[in-house]
């Protein structure tokens, strides 16, 4: 009985990854990334859009759905300089991070590609990632901004402001239309938004703190990056008084890639019910 228990499990070893490569697919994704919050406002502002690439393995469950897990890197940003809105363009702030994203989705297609051109589809799923903005202050020196609590974030004269954590979670969906290229080569058009669970993407989401506050707690850089009006034409060269508006804390920001998607089917080639190879000339 254990003989045959062992040669079992040895068969299964051997059989299981053949099966499951019988339905992968490796890809590769390349495109755009931006950012949407309180220092952007407009989709893919031209001079702050930064490019996008990513490695995906996609498994499919059936000729209609797959799952799909991929990793992605970017970096993102926005500044205020680049806003039309005078009051907006004043407050002078802006940011910078990079993105390391691991997410796991499903795919559905309309249409089965092993039979049909292309097929419109569309994904949801899960992801971790992590990111941690930074600014360049008047000198030039990089400021990453999380440490320095710009909006009084885990200080003790603010307890309902909590320090953001800088690895979190998001909801990734979207679509795009997917065109079969030959028997094992794929490539889709996409467009894809990440839902997030904070408004502190951006290190900016509500009110200023009171100056003192800063300066005792986090010293002359966090409130030279909480506050940078004073550093352009126009601006204001007093600090804010406390409560003043800095940030729109009424929704949560989100960033997004669009690009195409490219992806090789590992098997030699899928069968339909009968045995009989698919026909997908």
């Amino acid at each position: 009985m254990q003989m045959k228990c062992l040669s079992s499990l040895a068969i299964f070893l051997i059989i299981a990854p053949v099966a499951i490569a019988q339905r992968g697919h490796i890809g590769i994704f390349g495109g755009a990334a931006a950012y949407s919050g309180d220092l952007s406002n407009k989709p893919f502002p031209r001079k702050v859009t930064n490019g996008a690439i990513g490695l995906t393995y996609s498994y499919e469950i059936s000729d209609l759905i797959m799952l799909r897990t991929g990793f992605t890197y970017s970096i993102v940003g926005g500044a205020d300089r680049y806003n039309e809105k005078p009051t907006l363009s004043l407050r002078n702030l802006s940011f910078e991070t990079q993105i390391f994203e691991l997410s796991i989705v499903g795919e559905y297609h309309l249409l089965n590609l092993n039979y049909n051109r292309y097929s419109p589809y569309f994904f949801a799923g899960f992801a971790v990632y992590k990111f941690n903005p930074y600014a360049y202050a008047a000198t030039g020196e990089k400021a990453y901004l999380q440490p320095l609590s710009t909006e009084g974030q885990g200080l003790a004269a603010y307890p309902d402001r909590k320090p953001y954590k800088l690895t979190q979670f998001a909801m990734p969906f979207g679509g795009g239309v997917k065109f079969r290229l030959t028997k094992k080569l794929r490539v889709g058009g996409e467009l894809g938004i990440r839902k997030l669970f904070t408004d502190y993407f951006d290190d900016l989401s509500t009110n200023y703190i009171d100056q003192a506050d800063l300066m005792a707690a986090k010293g002359q850089l966090a409130v030279d990056m909480a506050y940078r009006g004073d550093e352009v034409e126009g601006g204001s060269q007093l600090y804010p008084t406390k409560s003043d508006k800095r940030g729109n804390p009424k929704r949560d920001d989100y960033y997004y890639f669009a690009g195409v998607h490219v992806t090789y089917l590992l098997a030699p080639g899928r069968k339909n019910q009968t045995g009989c190879p698919v026909n997908v000339y």
